[in-house]
């Protein structure tokens, strides 16, 4: 079988009114933004808005990948319609729904975020609603330019970095998805499946490892762990099984 690149960028087949973004945002700009919490990867300004968190709370400016539970919109969606629009667009279960403002002169530093690729069964979609040409976004060594009202996934397992090196602050809409058929037919139609999930099999093997360990020892309290992680292997198997059948169906 050929070795397949992995994917770790890719613009999606929607274009959004910029227009219409940028009247939303100005509804709320002058609502309070929060400074992003990892304040150790940032030089500047970098702060944030929720529109889509637990419980709906517009304080709750976290990324949580898996942990969907009670997503709700904020007070603060419910006065951007168009934003509201363009997140229904997106058919699969939401993890979150923020604003990210770079301010000019700022920086985020070079760093990795934890299983956001899309072979986590995670994504990461970019959606810039203000920006310059001085924004210089890079992606494991490589420059991306995206216009406003584009919608761009890029896999953040993969070291990035943001500097804002121009006048205007450079806002964008940012949403967490997580992996679902809605999805996987978007992203499947626009580059080969073994793109997106070359690191299955490694994950699986790490899972493999790691039950044979805990059962080697022959403890009691960790079966239900045990039985735990067997059924997610056995799942991810037969995901892996699927996709792999369907490479010779297209």
């Amino acid at each position: 079988m050929n070795t397949v690149n992995p994917t770790k960028h890719l613009q999606l087949p929607f274009q959004f009114d910029e227009k219409q973004l940028v009247a939303d945002l100005n509804t709320i700009n002058q609502q309070q933004w929060k400074p992003h919490h990892y304040k150790m990867n940032y030089d500047g300004e970098w702060t944030s808005i929720a529109l889509m968190a637990q419980g709906g709370d517009a304080e709750n400016i976290f990324a949580m990948p898996n942990t969907r539970t009670d997503l709700q919109a904020t007070p603060i969606l419910k006065q951007c319609p168009y934003f509201a629009y363009v997140i229904d667009q997106f058919k699969c279960p939401l993890l979150s729904a923020r604003l990210l403002c770079l301010r000019p002169g700022s920086i985020i530093k070079p760093h990795r975020d934890a299983k956001l690729g899309y072979e986590d069964r995670n994504f990461r979609l970019h959606i810039p609603i203000v920006t310059n040409d001085q924004v210089e976004f890079m992606l494991d060594g490589e420059q991306l330019v995206m216009a406003p009202g584009e919608c761009w996934y890029t896999n953040v397992n993969y070291t990035h970095s943001v500097a804002n090196r121009g006048t205007e602050s450079r806002v964008h809409l940012v949403i967490d998805g997580e992996r679902n058929d809605w999805s996987d037919e978007l992203f499947f139609a626009l580059v080969p499946k073994e793109s997106l999930l070359l690191n299955e099999e490694k994950e699986q093997q790490v899972l493999r490892q790691a039950i044979e360990a805990m059962e080697r020892r022959n403890d009691p309290a960790l079966q239900p762990i045990i039985e735990q992680m067997k059924e997610k292997l056995a799942q991810r198997q037969q995901d892996w099984q699927l996709v792999n059948n369907a490479r010779y169906e297209d």
